[in-house]
């Protein structure tokens, strides 16, 4: 069975790429830069294959999805600099329509697309989130949630009246190898070694790079349609990842927990230099997002998936391993 695979050149495309391959299938992946697909996959060599292209191209997508009885979408814009809603549609919703076209025109059987935990109602300490809960602030101010939302809601519209079979992976704050630029390991490098380490007050449900891959994959015969499936490992602060990967690192450092009120006035400098025409991350929608615990459930995923969760300290050994600092 052959898989078009999207988004095949990001820190979790590079995972589900091998993982597939490691399951049995066939692969075509549309990149845009070959070069940037690093996973281990040379001793697949036949069962896979490159299509250099753009994702908006619709002809380019119908190229690339020849032959393919299935898809996994793990394309996104995950920019928080960008400044309106609509930069994040090309990647984030839109081409999920193009996906769905492209899946109707082949007769494929399934579509699979990696959205995020961000669409869907965090828990606390004392209860953790599940698929069940609606989305709520404050990712309902983050154009990244938002849009990602949106392209869920297509796909979901889509599988109440079309054959194909579509089902969604809700993934928690990805930590793993083949982070090469990086992209979510910029959160651990920021804490590397330093003696003191302020750390905003929230926290994350964590997932190893190769658990979401396995779901993605495993969703292929085992998801059923119409369905979101959470998949983290561990809940934390992000006081105690920065704790765990010093124990890992082997160095001594004292995290220091940030009050709301000083990141809150952070955000508001960065509100204004964003009116100002600066690209910048730390603006209020974004820093508020780091003062709230988003914890979830990935039951639903463990049963029904069959997923067995990485354990956060392996992930992030893998990540430190990958950058070549551990």
């Amino acid at each position: 069975m052959r898989i078009l695979l999207t988004g095949a050149t990001g820190l979790l495309g590079n995972n589900v790429l091998e993982q597939l391959l490691l399951d049995g299938y066939e692969v075509t992946a549309l990149v845009r830069d070959p070069s940037r697909v690093v996973a281990d996959v040379g001793r697949f060599a036949g069962r896979y294959g490159l299509v250099t292209g753009d994702l908006t191209n619709l002809d380019d997508l119908r190229t690339a999805a020849k032959g393919c009885e299935g898809m996994i979408n793990c394309a996104g814009v995950t920019d928080m600099t960008l400044r309106r809603l609509e930069d994040y549609y090309p990647i984030n919703r839109d081409l999920c329509g193009l996906l769905l076209q492209v899946a109707q025109e082949e007769n494929m059987g399934t579509i699979v697309h990696v959205s995020t935990a961000d669409t869907i109602g965090y828990g606390s300490e004392d209860h953790d989130g599940g698929e069940e809960m609606e989305m709520c602030a404050p990712f309902t101010q983050s154009y990244y949630a938002l849009s990602k939302r949106e392209g869920e809601d297509i796909l979901l519209h889509a599988a109440k009246e079309y054959p194909q079979k579509v089902v969604i992976i809700n993934p928690g704050y990805i930590i793993g190898r083949y982070d090469v630029r990086p992209s979510s390991g910029r959160l651990l490098l920021t804490g590397w070694r330093r003696r003191l380490m302020a750390a905003p007050p929230g926290g994350k449900s964590f997932v190893g790079a190769r658990t979401v891959a396995q779901a993605a994959a495993a969703a292929l015969s085992r998801g059923r349609s119409g369905e979101r499936y959470l998949v983290t490992a561990e809940n934390l602060t992000f006081k105690q990842l920065y704790e765990l990967q010093a124990h890992i690192g082997g160095y001594r450092q004292r995290v220091l927990t940030l009050p709301r009120w000083l990141c809150k006035v952070v955000g508001a400098i960065g509100d204004a230099l964003a009116t100002l025409g600066m690209r910048v991350e730390f603006t209020s929608r974004n820093v508020n997002q780091l003062l709230i615990k988003e914890y979830y459930s990935s039951q639903k995923a463990v049963v029904e998936l069959g997923i067995k969760p990485q354990p956060i300290e392996e992930a992030v050994r893998e990540f430190l391993h990958d950058r070549g600092i551990s």
